[in-house]
């Protein structure tokens, strides 16, 4: 896929950038070292367990974190379990019977890899968790992801920026009427990134919705009863029609925006709102909807008018990120994390490297997606990956 091929250009120069600047996690640890040096990592494996492929990102991110990998000499053991908890516990273990020297895991249920993860350490084996932060264990060393709390802050201002009450640096316009109906999406209970967009997003809703600016007309507002298990879009979909039913007589009727976490959510909603006769834009009635992960079937709704928004998380540099970590570990030095301070997984603060995130409206597609290489003009239009 040319997507990948464009993950894994975009990882091997940031590699390049930090070997030069000595930036990042790792802090001046080696990225790539001489061929002594890669020749002697030839005999160690690491293991990279990723939650599934239905998404391009994660299939971009596992390819990406291999070819870094591969490029500083290492073996590599990169698996997808397909959404299915066993399957990644089983796979972890096999990675651990083969002599992994360091595991690299994005999991599935951040609560379901104690056993696994108490194995790896009574080896000595290292564990970087990848943008989703395993919990209710001791055994985590390390932690590569995205300022979680700022990315639901930056949905937020989405929403409220594309519902006219404030501007996009998320300053009220003083000029917004009252009553605006809105209803709130959140992503997997059992993902711990799902609480921290959910808490950002909150933080900056609950002035507005507190002078009356905002109605969450259905009132369901708390995480529970706004939760997708598995980030699915259908079930997005499902809860949406239903949200439409009892509460906005089947026609949306003064539905104004919706809170979405992610992109496939967005479009299960989008989907459900279309299907009762909203829209088919934004121009023409359709509800302000956000989103997260600029995958290129929502950037391309984006650029049509449908959607408003995503939340670009440049996945090749949180690979790159996971590279360098691994590095440092692998050559017995510690990587230097940029906070040590709000990620408590239940059992100790995991020490952690955060990337920043960016907006992408219709307006900054070409220069967030397109010039950065991410996706193509072409891949943009038609909304397909080549």
């Amino acid at each position: 896929m040319r997507r990948i091929g464009m993950a894994i250009v975009g990882i091997a120069t940031a590699l390049a950038l930090a070997a030069c600047g000595g930036t990042g996690a790792g802090g001046g640890a080696p990225t790539g070292g001489s061929t002594a040096n890669n020749q002697a990592a030839g005999d160690t494996l690491v293991g990279v367990a990723m939650p599934t492929q239905t998404s391009e990102r994660w299939i971009a991110d596992g390819n990406a974190v291999k070819k870094g990998l591969t490029d500083a000499g290492y073996k590599v053991d990169l698996q997808y379990a397909n959404d299915d908890i066993p399957t990644q516990t089983q796979q972890i273990d096999a990675m651990i019977t083969a002599g992994a020297k360091l595991l690299i895991i994005a999991a599935i249920d951040g609560t379901a890899l104690t056993s696994q993860l108490q194995n790896a350490a009574s080896k000595g084996i290292k564990v970087i968790a990848y943008d989703r932060l395993i919990r209710d264990s001791e055994n985590v060393d390390f932690y590569v992801s995205f300022d979680n709390y700022k990315v639901g802050v930056a949905q937020a201002t989405a929403l409220l920026y594309g519902m006219g009450i404030t501007d996009r640096d998320g300053k009220a316009t003083g000029s917004a009427p009252k009553g605006q109906n809105i209803e709130m999406f959140a992503g997997s209970l059992d993902d711990n990134n799902a609480h921290f967009f959910w808490n950002g997003a909150q933080d900056t809703l609950k002035p507005f919705i507190a002078n009356g600016t905002l109605v969450v007309k259905s009132k369901q507002t708390t995480i529970e009863q706004a939760a997708t298990l598995r980030w699915l879009q259908e079930t997005a979909q499902k809860r949406m029609e239903d949200l439409l039913t009892s509460t906005y007589g089947g026609k949306g009727t003064g539905l104004k925006g919706v809170l979405s976490p992610y992109d496939g959510i967005s479009r299960g909603i989008i989907t459900a709102l279309q299907g009762v006769g909203m829209g088919p834009t934004i121009k023409e009635g359709l509800p302000i909807v956000t989103g997260q992960d600029a995958e290129i079937a929502s950037v391309k709704l984006i650029a049509d008018g449908v959607q408003s928004s995503t939340i670009f998380k440049d996945t090749r540099k949180l690979a790159a990120q996971a590279v360098t970590a691994s590095q440092a570990f692998l050559s017995g030095k510690t990587p230097e994390p940029n906070n040590t301070k709000d990620y408590d997984n239940g059992k100790k603060i995991v020490p952690s490297y955060l990337l920043e995130v960016d907006t992408v409206y219709a307006d900054t597609i070409q220069a967030m997606l397109i010039d950065s290489g991410y996706w193509t003009a072409d891949e943009v239009k038609s909304g397909v990956a080549k």
